[in-house]
Formats: structure tokens, sequence, C-alpha cells
């Protein structure tokens, strides 16, 4: 795989795919939010409609770009309420620049996909893949695609919304989720090993962390050769300031927080606003 490949996946999907497979185990998925949250019909979750998260990307101790994920205004997807996630990339290399998005929709009851777009443009490709998920049918479609295709969990996830989950799992050092949720079978399982706790310094302050190692059985970043590491911020919020990984021919790879602004997690769905629309 040429170096700008390795690039690029990890500027887009570095920090999704750490998790990019994490499916729940349904009874473990309990969320340090399970109390205080009174909205009916809402999953208690440690982000909401407005928080933002900036990051920059290095190689090494070289800066290479900026990236950047954000929580959006409730939104309907056929019915459903949902938090629209996005997370967007730009930067790379001189002979390796990308400018990428995805988008997702994260029911916010029952924290599953209803609809994924990948917008992703790279130095020798682009990329324009949307999909909508029927959970309750077990199916998804593919814009570009003829034909339905099976769902592989009835709670699908998809690479962004992957990472948000992980947010609502106990994150306690000692414990290991094997997850399943992953919306395409290749994708699945992803095992996330709790490892330590841990105290890291990026641009956006000093913070107490609890440190996540995916396992993906796989020889690509996240593989078991590439020694990933996400810093969660150790409280509940479980904000993401840290990822790191280990990058054939390229070396270190790092995400680092520059800046974040808290969304709010307990705003009630206010009928009229933004949500009502119908995408």
């Amino acid at each position: 795989m040429r170096p700008f490949t390795f690039l690029s996946v990890a500027l887009t999907l570095g920090v999704v795919l750490l998790l990019s497979t994490p499916q729940a185990a349904k009874a473990q998925a309990a969320s340090p939010w399970s109390t205080g949250v009174s909205n009916r019909g809402v999953a208690p979750v440690p982000f909401g409609p407005g928080e933002v998260k900036e990051y920059d990307v290095r190689l090494g101790r070289l800066r290479v770009g900026e990236g950047s994920m954000r929580v959006g205004e409730v939104e309907f997807v056929r019915g459903r309420r949902t938090y629209p996630l996005t997370m967007t990339v730009q930067g790379g290399l001189p002979l390796a620049r990308v400018d990428d998005r995805m988008d997702s929709w994260l029911d916010v009851q029952t924290l599953t996909s209803h609809r994924f777009i990948q917008d992703l443009n790279q130095i020798r490709s682009t990329r324009y893949r949307a999909y909508e998920f029927f959970p309750e049918e077990g199916r998804y479609t593919r814009q570009d695609r003829e034909g339905d295709q099976e769902l592989a969990s009835d709670q699908p996830l998809d690479d962004v919304s992957f990472l948000y989950f992980v947010r609502t799992l106990d994150l306690e050092p000692g414990k290991v989720y094997t997850l399943d949720r992953y919306f395409r079978e290749s994708g699945n399982p992803v095992i996330v090993q709790v490892d330590r706790r841990d105290r890291v310094t990026v641009p956006a302050g000093t913070f107490n962390t609890v440190v996540v190692r995916p396992i993906i059985r796989t020889s690509g970043l996240f593989g078991e050769g590439g020694e990933a590491e996400i810093h969660f911020t150790d409280d509940d919020q479980r904000l993401m300031v840290m990822m790191t990984s280990r990058v054939p021919l390229l070396g270190s790879l790092s995400l680092h927080l520059r800046e974040v602004t808290p969304g709010d997690p307990l705003r009630p769905f206010r009928p009229g606003s933004r949500a009502a629309q119908t995408r």
C-alpha cells in the first residue's frame, strides 16, 4: 500500500476506525450518563448538539493537517430523531493531500445509525458513497449500487457513529469489549481493550485520560501490529483528546485535540426547530 493511502486512511478514518467495528456487547453498554437524564426517548450519552472538537494531525512531530468532529442539531431521518455527526479532515504531505468529509445520522433513542455518507477527496482518487440503513428490515442500500444488501447487525453503526458509541461504554481499565455492530460483516468483530489510565498534554491542555486499545484482526493501520491507542478524558464526557498509531513507512501518526466546544446532552427536543425538517 502506498504511503499516501496510509495517510488518507489515517486522516479520515483514523479516529473512527480504531473503534470502527465496535458493536457493543449489549449488556455491557452501560453509560456513565445513566443517571440524571430525564428526556423521554433519549438514550443517555456524554455528547449532544453543539459539541465541536478540533484536532491537529501529526506524523511524528510534523503537523500535516487538521480535523474536526461535530454534533449537529437533532434532525429527522424517516421519522426517527437523530444526531447528525460530521468528521472532516484536510491536509497531508506536499504530494499527498486530502480533503475528506464523513457524515452519520445516529438515532437519539436506540443509538443505531440510519444514514452514512462518505465524501473522500484524495490525491489519486475520489469516493462518494451514500448509505441508507433500515435496521428493522435488516437491510441497507448504497446510492451507487442496485438492490439491497444485508446488514450485519440489527443495531448497525458506521465508521463515525462507532466512535461516539464507544464513549457510552464503561471504560474502566481491565474491561474488554467484543463488538459486532459494524454494518458490514467484514468489519466484525472488533475487540476494544481498556488498557490503563494516563495523563497527556495536547494543544487544548493537560488531561487525565483512560487509554483504549482497539484490536482488529487485520494487517491495516489498526491491526495488531499498529499498537494503536486512543486517549479519552477520564470523566463523564469521554472526549477523545489523542490517538496514536504506528504506520508502516511513515512512522508515528497521531491526532491531538486543539480546541473543544461542549455540547448539551440534556437539550430537550423542541418542535418547530430545525429538527422538524425532514432530510
